[in-house]
């Protein structure tokens, strides 16, 4: 659903036989600033027609129409678009028919004698509707995950029976396998061999449905390919070939195993849906040095060495519309996806202080690069001291691009603090009059559409004591002399650095704590 902040124009659907009412509406919401394109229609099959080819984002309604109804246009709408605003707009509404308005399912109602609230009444509806269909998702969500929880109970269960069947086995077989007969001793050698690999694959399963956090650790990289290996020994499909290039054993990552071993996985399995007429799936490692201008701007700009994991498959390939939209969440293309397997894959990858970059083209298949960090990457001095996680502590994220935004969440959120994000100053304090107020404040300074100094005021005329991180570029500073001098500020040069990041936060909250802050 488009938004009035957003790149798209609103499409505003109004249902109206007096154009000149209609008119005065659409110019009272233009005056307001709003970007839209409207359709008016009067009757129903013009209603039905423009919800189907004009795909309006809200609708605004007259009461009464000859022969039509708002109330008819809304059960029409309610049936087919549960969660799309709808404002009746009505010079004749009572309160009698406003009550009966709203339990039959519209968002709001605006008398035309007061059409001044009506820009107002839109953004609100949108805002709402948004929201609605937001908790929707979660609860959604929040299902499938109570599901994974309830399966990885299953599979720890399942995991002790099988235990108990494959260890008699693997006891008997070594007994079979010191036989003097050559023929029984061969037999004993295969039961022994096929009773290791289910065990093996029994604590690689159970591994993957815990999918907990652990601390991280020194990952083998051929032995996470080889546990990969088994998993998906029985998935792949008989006209798909599966190519492991073999790394070297001492190759080594800082990582958690059981993650780096879901995002693998993932990504695999889409390789091979993507394959539907067959192909080569092939998964590889190389060593890599990534220099300062392979960073995205939304990306914590460290150049050093890295492992390059390369899944690769010959299928059906992806155009850029598809490419564009991949780590949106819940964006997908298959029927029965969730849209969030490869946002997961994103964000583990970035909780390993990696990049993920797609190579791909419509029929020419599908590569996913993922860049890790080696464990012996840092030379030349000792590890700088660890930064202290966050306990919870609320932290107001501001900037207006969503992949910054995005990437500072997801660095502050994965480090143990409570984000909320807001993509414009107006934004953030619609958030904090709902939220409260935050512990600290972190700002991009290159704010457009409320700049920093007007949305810092009005964060201080709501009594915000806390201390203020200011994202500025390193060619346009922030003016220092033009800040409020009671408030304690942290400048942090773009590209933003996760580490200096993360150690600014965690040292500015410190010192509001011991000076009797928050």
């Amino acid at each position: 659903m488009a938004t009035a902040s957003g790149e798209a124009p609103l499409r505003i659907l109004v249902v109206e036989d007096d154009p000149i009412d209609a008119e005065l509406a659409i110019d009272e919401l233009r005056d307001d600033g709003l970007a839209f394109e409207s359709r008016t229609v009067d009757d129903e099959a013009g209603f039905r027609d423009a919800l189907e080819t004009f795909q309006p984002d809200i609708v605004l309604s007259d009461l009464a129409l000859p022969g039509f109804s708002g109330y008819h246009a809304l059960d029409i709408l309610r049936a087919q678009w549960p969660h799309m605003p709808f404002i009746f707009v009505s010079g004749t509404i009572g309160e009698e028919a406003a009550i009966e308005a709203l339990k039959r399912g519209a968002t709001d109602y605006v008398l035309k004698g007061r059409l001044v609230r009506l820009a107002s009444a839109v953004r609100r509806a949108l805002r709402e509707a948004q929201d609605s269909v937001a908790r929707e998702r979660a609860e959604v969500e929040l299902l499938r995950a109570q599901r994974f929880e309830s399966l990885a109970l299953l599979a720890g269960g399942l995991s002790h029976d099988l235990r108990n069947i494959l260890q008699p086995l693997l006891l008997t077989s070594s007994l079979i396998s010191e036989s003097e007969d050559p023929e029984l001793r061969k037999h004993g050698e295969l039961v022994r061999d096929c009773a290791k690999r289910g065990l093996e694959m029994v604590a690689s399963m159970l591994s993957f449905a815990r999918g907990a956090r652990v601390e991280i650790e020194q990952v083998k990289l051929a032995a996470l390919f080889d546990a990969l290996a088994m998993l998906l020994r029985g998935s792949v499909p008989r006209n798909v070939t599966l190519a492991f290039e073999k790394p070297e054993d001492d190759i080594v990552l800082e990582g958690n195993q059981t993650e780096l071993q879901q995002c693998l996985l993932n990504l695999c399995l889409n390789a091979m849906q993507a394959m539907p007429d067959g192909g080569t799936l092939t998964l590889g490692a190389v060593a890599s040095t990534l220099e300062a201008d392979f960073f995205r701007e939304d990306e914590a700009n460290v150049p050093g060495a890295y492992l390059t994991l390369r899944v690769t498959d010959t299928g059906i390939g992806m155009p850029e519309a598809v490419r564009a939209n991949l780590f949106r969440p819940f964006f997908t293309t298959k029927a029965d996806g969730t849209g969030l397997g490869l946002l997961s894959c994103k964000r583990i990858v970035t909780n390993h202080r990696g990049y993920l970059r797609v190579l791909s083209e419509s029929g020419k298949g599908t590569t996913f690069e993922l860049y890790l960090p080696l464990a012996h990457a840092r030379e030349n001095g000792a590890e700088p001291a660890a930064v202290a996680r966050g306990r919870g502590e609320r932290v107001l994220v501001v900037a207006e691009k969503a992949g910054k935004l995005a990437m500072l969440f997801d660095a502050l959120d994965l480090n143990g603090y409570a984000v909320t994000t807001a993509q414009s100053g107006t934004e953030a304090l619609q958030k904090l009059d709902t939220l409260g107020l935050p512990e600290l404040l972190v700002m991009d300074a290159d704010l457009s559409l409320m700049t920093f100094v007007r949305t810092l005021d009005a964060l201080l005329e709501r009594d915000y004591t806390g201390p203020v991180i200011l994202l500025e570029r390193r060619d346009a500073p922030v003016d220092r002399e033009g800040l409020p001098p009671d408030v304690r500020f942290r400048f942090i040069a773009k590209p933003v650095a996760v580490p200096e990041l993360l150690r600014g936060v965690r040292e500015e909250l410190d010192a509001a704590a011991g000076d009797g802050g928050s």
